[in-house]
């Protein structure tokens, strides 16, 4: 089910990253022509990632050591959302995280000070600084008052190697624990999508949305009214489609099927 004209009539694309553009380090195929075609079209483009792990900065990086050159100012991830969230909650407040840099970092740059004592929030993302130690003191935190959030709520990603936790599974064992619910900021949260609009300056009408997770991008989507494309080359495959009640306006095989290829 896809019709490549009615992609190609949008004026902005959001488009997730992890599954969609690359597996860990290993670019999918059609990514540079993809990217190439919205240049060379004036469309506006956001990358939308779940991801909390990197900054804009790091992600351009990436993705220049993979071949596409894109400017920091088209990327936007839960880090950055979540860091927005919480200063419009309790402006100059304190949080203990577990996470990496670009989330660190987000939220120093939100006003936020690091604090494992007392803090305001705990905040888990996704990361290798992840331990029994942390969790321990996450648990201990949350119990004496502290409100527990997430930067998203997926379950998994995919890497080159396969599948991996990802901040939902993170987080769950906190939830259990404290017997509490985290919040969770990323998709399919309608304030990341409503992030991503104000950021590509464009209207529900003439956005579309491309992931390969049917819990989160697609999800968003639906919720949000963006056209949506699901494409079969990260979390999502063509077997998992009946077990959801919502359906993608479009599904592609890959990226390698978008308007660039065409």
């Amino acid at each position: 089910m896809k019709d490549l004209n009615a992609i190609r009539a949008k004026k902005a694309f959001i488009i997730d990253m992890d599954g969609v553009i690359y597996h860990g380090n290993r670019l999918l195929n059609g990514a540079v022509e993809f990217v190439d075609w919205l240049s060379a079209n004036d469309r506006n483009f956001l990358f939308l990632t779940n991801s909390s792990e990197r900054s804009p900065i790091e992600l351009a990086q990436k993705l220049s050591r993979l071949g596409i050159m894109v400017d920091p100012e088209h990327f936007y991830t839960s880090a950055l959302a979540t860091a927005s969230f919480l200063a419009t909650q309790h402006p100059g407040g304190s949080v203990y995280v577990i996470g990496e840099p670009g989330l660190i970092q987000a939220l120093y740059d939100a006003g936020f000070t690091m604090n494992n004592v007392n803090p305001d929030f705990v905040v888990v993302g996704e990361g290798r600084g992840y331990s029994l130690e942390a969790l321990e003191r996450a648990v201990h935190l949350v119990l004496g008052g502290a409100r527990l959030i997430g930067t998203n709520p997926d379950l998994s990603g995919p890497v080159e190697g396969g599948i991996v936790p990802a901040c939902g599974a993170l987080v769950a064992p906190i939830e259990l624990a404290a017997k509490t619910k985290a919040y969770f900021i990323g998709k399919p949260n309608p304030l990341m999508m409503r992030h991503g609009l104000r950021r590509l300056n464009a209207r529900r009408e003439e956005t579309v949305i491309v992931g390969d997770r049917m819990d989160t991008d697609i999800v968003a989507g639906v919720e949000s009214e963006i056209e949506t494309v699901l494409v079969l080359s990260g979390v999502t495959k063509e077997e998992d489609l009946p077990a959801y009640p919502y359906r993608p306006k479009h599904i592609l095989a890959g990226i390698f099927e978008s308007p660039g290829a065409g």
